[in-house]
């Protein structure tokens, strides 16, 4: 079984998505020693903005395929998606440009669009400086709403969310969100759906 494990967050050792993804990382791991591990960091190295690519050969192309292969031989894809200004990262957005592709991760059909990506579990850790998920704050969440949708647009629905909300609140709020978040990592098996 093959892993692909993304971290996208800015804040290197401070950030709250990548210390729960590689919780996550460990814990499937653990339950499967022959897991075939791939990481990127998006921060640490950058995608550049999604351009038309006329020459196959560039190394925009080379870049932008391998991208998309990592993602296509993924059994597992473990994403750290902190919430930025009520969506995700530009870093973590380039790296969507590269996946959802015409005639590779979804085509267009008379009835519509088709998924071709389908079969994956996504784990996304998402981590948010206020609480989003409920309350008055809930209708400016453009992160999970927007992970959902480009994920379910090609194909993917077993999607589960590891979420650390409020980190920004106060240093109680934060232990008790990342202990929260640890405490539902625990419960994961690797083979199991999401709810």
């Amino acid at each position: 079984m093959k892993l692909l494990h993304l971290d996208a967050s800015i804040l290197g050792q401070h950030s709250v998505s990548r210390e729960l993804t590689s919780a996550i990382v460990n814990q499937l791991a653990e339950e499967s020693p022959s897991l075939q591990i791939t990481y990127r960091d998006l921060s640490a190295h950058n995608l550049p903005h999604w351009t038309p690519v006329m020459d196959a050969e560039s190394d925009a192309a080379k870049l932008g395929q391998a991208v998309l292969d990592e993602f296509l031989e993924a059994d597992v894809v473990v994403i750290g998606a902190p919430m930025y200004n009520f969506g995700i990262p530009s870093q973590l957005k380039a790296w969507i440009d590269r996946v959802v592709v015409a005639g590779k991760t979804f085509r267009y059909t008379p009835a519509g669009p088709e998924g071709l990506a389908g079969g994956k579990r996504v784990i996304i850790a998402s981590s948010r400086g206020g609480v989003y998920s409920t309350g008055p704050a809930a209708g400016m969440d453009f992160q999970e709403n927007y992970l959902r949708a480009v994920l379910g647009f090609i194909g993917i629905d077993d999607i589960q969310f590891i979420r650390a909300e409020g980190v920004n609140m106060s240093a109680e709020h934060k232990a008790k969100a990342i202990a929260s978040a640890h405490h539902s990592i625990g419960l994961m098996a690797l083979g199991a759906k999401a709810a």
